[in-house]
């Protein structure tokens, strides 16, 4: 009888220990209530890089002065509910579930080291910077034969130029041109793989994937200009039934663009000497 119970109650443990380690890999986003009267303050404990809105019902920008600190604010009034993603320096992606409130009773929320990563990133011991940034200058004047994907839209053109490799370093070279008079400040540019078909009432899993570095970068395409970059990414593929987003976001705009990359296309990265 002893015996039972014993094995019973290692049963319970192994359980509970893996129903424990199950909840840990789970992305479980952080409810935020905004209200179009009050601002609300999202504190994190490094730089923001980059802030996706999942509707125009939400108004956020850093605050002036900090990196760390993202103000929010509604739109409109009683808008559906909707989501936040924003990404920091860390390499770590922060999803928020954003529902309107008229009084929300929380105006500032601090989030902590806790928050669950879901990107591939660097790590500080897997790359040289002074190498890095050699290969993606070399990267930068490389010959290509075209362009591997492209999107364009009221006069902005932008296009994946090429993937080059080096070590575990892949270096994709992008190419941005202004056919108008109107300068275009970039808001946001960023790297995801995303998920190529979602059922119906089925989230679609984003995965980041950081850059280390960009070589001949700007804020600015100025008018009538063209504008080549290169970001230096960590090694990897995309897995099946995926794809690679990059997505490109006018600050205080619409021009909005975004491109798609297969895997086929992203294996055929071509070796720097």
């Amino acid at each position: 009888m002893k015996t039972i119970k014993a094995v019973v109650i290692t049963g319970i443990f192994l359980l509970l220990n893996i129903v424990a380690a199950s909840a840990q890999t789970d992305i479980k986003p952080v409810p935020v209530f905004i209200t179009a009267t009050k601002t609300t303050n999202i504190i994190f404990p490094q730089a923001i890089i980059s802030v996706d809105r999942g509707s125009r019902s939400i108004l956020a920008q850093k605050a002036k002065g900090v990196e760390n600190i993202l103000q929010v604010k509604a739109a409109r009034d009683s808008f559906p509910e909707t989501n936040l993603s924003v990404i920091t320096a860390d390499g770590r992606l922060n999803s928020f579930v954003v529902n309107y409130n008229s009084q929300p009773q929380v105006l500032n929320l601090s989030i902590g080291e806790s928050t669950v990563r879901n990107s591939i990133t660097f790590s500080e011991a897997n790359y040289n910077k002074a190498e890095v940034t050699r290969y993606a200058k070399a990267a930068l004047h490389k010959k290509t034969n075209g362009a591997v994907a492209r999107d364009k839209t009221a006069g902005i053109r932008f296009a994946v130029q090429g993937f080059f490799i080096h070590d575990d370093v892949i270096y994709c070279r992008l190419e941005i041109e202004n056919r108008t008079n109107i300068g275009y400040d970039i808001g946001q540019l960023r790297f995801f793989i995303r998920d190529q078909q979602k059922a119906k009432r089925t989230a679609t899993q984003e995965i980041e994937v950081t850059p280390v570095l960009a070589e001949n970068s700007t804020e600015t395409v100025k008018a009538n200009a063209t504008q080549a970059i290169v970001f230096s990414l960590p090694k990897f593929t995309i897995p099946d039934k995926k794809y690679l987003v990059l997505q490109l976001m006018e600050k205080n705009g619409g021009r909005h663009l975004e491109v798609r990359v297969k895997n086929r296309q992203l294996v055929r990265a071509r070796l720097l000497p």
